[in-house]
Formats: C-alpha cells, structure tokens, sequence
C-alpha cells in the first residue's frame, strides 16, 4: 500500500508540535481536534508553508522535507484548499481554474478537469466571478482549481468552516463524490463530527501537537481505550449497503456485515439498492437487553455479544463494545445497569437502536 510519512518536531513559546505519523497515500485522512491541538500546524508543515528544522516528508518515497532538503511549497505536487476561497476576485471562476493550471508543472488534462467541473457541479459557474457566487460555488471552484494542478496530495484546512450549515449541507455530497470517484489522496482538517464521519476513511485525532490515536475511522472509533469522542459523544460509523427500500413508510435498510442480523433500518435517503452508505451510532442512542422484546416502537434488535467494558468520562457511564456479525457497536449506559444486566466479556446480549436516531 502507498505511505505518506509526516514527522515533525516544533517548539514553540506555548506550544509545541511533535508527531510522527505513517499514513495511507489514498481515501481521505482526517485530522481531526479542537482548536488549536496542531491539525491546521501540522498541514501547513506538510504542505512546506512552515518550516520545521529537522523535518521529514515523503510520499510513496519521494521525499519532500529531509535533512539534507527541502522542497518549496510551489515545488510540492499537492493542492490546497483553505478555509476561506481565496479566488481572484477579478478572474471568472473558469480564470481561475486556468490559473492554476497555469502554475503547475503536471498539467491536468482536458478530459480530466471538464470531470471534476462535473463532479464539483461547477459547469454553468465557469463565466461567473467570485462575486456573483454563493460561499458553498467559491469552495467549489477553490476545491477544483488545487485539483487543477494534479496534485499527488490534496490538503484540505476546514474547507466548510466558515459556510453555514445550509452551504455546507449543499457541498457535503460534492466532496462526497470527491472521495468515491477521485484516487488522490486528501488530508483534511475538521473538528466537525459529521464531516469526519461522512468523508473519512482514516482518522488521526489531535490533542496539544500529538497524536493520541491513529488508524482506520470504522475501527479506531470502535475502540475504548483511546480518548475519542467525535462531538458530543463516543459512537461507531458503519460502512453500509442499501439491501431493501420500505416506500410506504420512507425507510431503507442498511447492511454493514455478511450476517442477516447485521443491518439496519434508517431513514430513506433516496439511494439505490446497492447502493454503499455511512451509518453513524451514537453510543448513547444503543440501549442493551438479554432478551429480544416485542411489542416496542424500537424498530432495529440486534443479537450481539459483548466484547469489552470500559469506565466512561463520568464514574456512574460505562461504555460497552458489542460484536455484531463481525462489526462493532458501543453502548453508552449506567454501571448500575451493566450490573443489573451481569455483563461481562462474551454475554449475548440484544442491541436495540432508535431508527429515527440514524441518518444513512
């Protein structure tokens, strides 16, 4: 598998940067933390926009940063998307595609560029200026001019931070189709858990310049020995497929393991059969059970077993890690619960999920 390897050593007058960190060189990377625990430090080092002495960065071997090199940021193959556009005000959006073109040394061809104006959705914005677009159309135009210059790597600084929540609802899907279709590998900058959950396939979590946690999002999350809470709560993401499509009552069922137990229904989206979908689980959202009810408005039951207890931020929570048909589910619940219910490693227990609390 292709690498990006990052290591970096900073200190500065109340902080300090020091990580080092073998990432894949595909899908999309999440850097992922509260203001200023490095993630936004930690790009622009990578990307040579700061400079750390002692540095190292290469991808796929070709090295950027060593410490007998270092290569400019205009001399780096890779795109960057900031949090504001940053288009050149007196250039039509199309001006400012060919400007980048421009500039770089590996052109994206024609055929190639006409495609992420398609999957961007930018084709009848190309003659307009800056001025005459809405924040989510300047993203859109900023996002494909970094890719203009074939990038081998794509940064990408919270690139919805400074859109409301309408425009960032409009360009999520765009970015979506980014990670379906594109191969270019993308480090993205986020502290919003629904971006994480929605685009990442990798996640490093980022606290005071280090990495406390580092690896694929679906089993990183799954765990409870790391400190992660993407928001408000711990909680799993389930890569899914849309197996079966409830019209009369606008709900879909979603697959995210071989075992017919293992799916979920969740409100209808509009998507195919087939088609692949993100499910995110809020741990506090699963309550457990030793027996399967009936006669209840819980609409998803799932057998399971458990597979770890662990004490949760409050000393009266616990968390629980289910096994469900091969993938994993936490359950956020009391300690007096988890008693009452004797759970231990390998109890078969019913995980029971709210269908209106997912969204595929």
């Amino acid at each position: 598998m292709s690498h990006i390897h990052a290591r970096f050593k900073l200190d500065w007058p109340g902080f300090s940067l020091d990580v080092d960190l073998d990432l894949p060189a595909r899908g999309v990377t999440a850097l992922f933390g509260h203001s200023g625990s490095g993630k936004t430090t930690l790009l622009r080092c990578i990307a040579g926009l700061e400079r750390a002495p002692g540095g190292y960065v290469a991808i796929d071997g070709e090295v950027w940063q060593d410490a007998d090199r270092f290569l400019p940021t205009h001399q780096r193959p890779l795109g960057y998307v900031f949090q504001e556009a940053s288009l050149f005000q007196h250039l039509s959006a199309r001006g400012n595609l060919e400007y980048g073109r421009k500039r770089a040394k590996g052109v994206m061809g024609r055929a190639a560029l006409d495609h992420v104006i398609e999957l961007l959705g930018i084709g009848a914005l190309l003659e307009r200026r800056p001025d005459q677009l809405s924040g989510g159309e300047r993203q859109r135009v900023a996002i494909a001019r970094a890719l203009a210059v074939k990038p081998r790597l794509l940064l990408m600084d919270e690139p919805l931070a400074a859109l409301d929540l309408a425009r960032k609802q409009e360009i999520l899907p765009y970015l979506e189709r980014l990670h379906d279709e594109l191969e270019i590998p993308i480090l993205y900058v986020s502290h919003s858990p629904d971006e994480v959950a929605r685009l990442a396939d990798h996640i490093v979590v980022m606290q005071a310049g280090r990495s406390v946690a580092s690896g694929p999002l679906v089993e990183t999350l799954a765990r409870l020995d790391l400190p992660i809470r993407l928001g408000e709560d711990a909680g799993v993401v389930l890569d899914a497929v849309v197996e079966e499509r409830d019209t009369q009552w606008q709900l879909a069922r979603a697959a995210f393991a071989s075992n017919a137990d293992a799916s979920v229904w969740v409100r209808d989206g509009g998507h195919a059969i087939g088609h692949r979908v993100r499910v995110r689980i809020l741990a506090r959202d699963v309550s457990l059970a030793l027996t399967r009810h009936s006669g209840t408005s819980i609409q998803n039951i799932l057998p399971g077993v458990v597979a770890e207890l662990a004490d949760d931020t409050h000393p009266a929570l616990a968390l629980v890690r289910i096994n469900v048909g091969g993938a994993a589910l936490v359950a956020r619940l009391t300690r007096r619960s988890a008693h009452d219910l004797g759970l231990t490693p390998g109890s078969i227990i019913y995980a029971q999920i709210k269908a209106v609390a997912l969204i595929g």
